[in-house]
């Protein structure tokens, strides 16, 4: 379903225009099961690492990879400012027990963040790292997977159809 829209999306005539308009190279918008799988990869590894201006980076990944950049500076909204204390206890929590360290008693107030920095930090993006692989390579697999037995489905679907 998704990659249907996707699909009618891309064809869009007014994509089309913005496209020729602001001289948008195509494969950054392209709708293809590569193009979105890594972006949803890279935007999702960039989303688990406590850091400012994750856009940014997405940004600066450009030149290196091509992937539809939209979905990916979408897939950087999962840390938001709602998200991100449950995201970054979660990966502290995660950190400390890989490494085997004990945790200090978290308090959401800026003056407890700046008095223990210095101890929260190695474990914290411990499992920042943790979580942006794990979850983005998982991400990028399970994407991979549906879109194919998707395209299968409709390609058994279209058969039948036409055999009738």
């Amino acid at each position: 379903m998704i990659r249907k829209t996707l699909k009618k999306t891309s064809k869009h005539h007014k994509l089309k225009d913005f496209i020729k308009k602001y001289k948008i190279p195509p494969e950054y918008l392209s709708t293809s099961r590569r193009m979105v799988s890594k972006a949803i990869f890279i935007g999702l590894l960039i989303a688990f690492i406590p850091m400012p201006m994750q856009m940014l980076a997405v940004i600066a990944v450009i030149p290196f990879s091509k992937f539809n950049v939209p979905i990916a500076l979408a897939m950087c909204w999962l840390s938001n400012p709602f998200t991100m204390p449950a995201m970054y206890y979660m990966e502290y929590l995660t950190g400390s027990y890989i490494l085997g360290m004990d945790t200090t008693p978290v308090v959401m107030t800026m003056d407890w963040f700046s008095e223990n920095i210095g101890n929260i930090f190695i474990p914290l993006y411990t499992g920042a790292v943790f979580y942006s692989v794990v979850v983005s390579s998982l991400a990028y697999y399970l994407v991979n997977r549906f879109w194919i037995s998707s395209v299968h489905r409709d390609k058994k679907l279209h058969r039948h159809h036409r055999n009738k």
